[in-house]
């Protein structure tokens, strides 16, 4: 096998996670409805708010990594939801569906042989998609640990 086959595989598998730690399907099955907007004392964010930050960051790394023209949110406020609790019933599920749309849609990236994992993008000030791809994953592991401390606090991790 090739080193760039293999470093591909590698960071689809990173993007992916649960290797190391509990990973994204784990870590928001079933999480109950009516917790879903709960904050633990000491706890910053509500299980909402975690998700769709993660979805939204996702989002914002995949389209600069593939487009030129993409603008990102303004920081802080556009990569975090107004509210502590999803708008309605269906927003978590289609914010599940949308994150890992998402992450598939950065594997294809990476795993498309004519994505060159090393070259700058032009459109940066140095990123290349290797680094992009880490940053995924490196940003979703951070919060997803912070999801399994959540639910720990709120008695749904065994």
């Amino acid at each position: 096998m090739g080193n760039d086959k293999a470093l591909r595989e590698q960071l689809i598998k990173l993007i992916k996670g649960g290797e190391a730690h509990a990973d994204f399907d784990r870590s928001v099955k079933n999480f109950p409805g009516e917790l879903r907007s709960r904050t633990p004392r000491g706890v910053e964010h509500s299980a909402w708010q975690l998700l769709e930050h993660m979805r939204i960051a996702q989002w914002d790394i995949l389209e600069f990594s593939r487009n030129p023209l993409h603008k990102s949110p303004d920081w802080p406020r556009g990569y975090w939801p107004d509210s502590d609790a999803p708008p309605n019933f269906k927003a978590w599920d289609q914010s599940v569906k949308a994150f890992l749309a998402d992450r598939e849609a950065m594997c294809a990236l990476v795993a498309d042989e004519k994505t060159d994992l090393f070259a700058k993008l032009m459109h940066g000030d140095g990123q290349t998609v290797l680094r992009e791809a880490m940053l995924v994953a490196d940003h979703n592991s951070y919060h997803l640990g912070q999801f399994v401390m959540l639910r720990k606090m709120l008695g749904l991790w065994k």
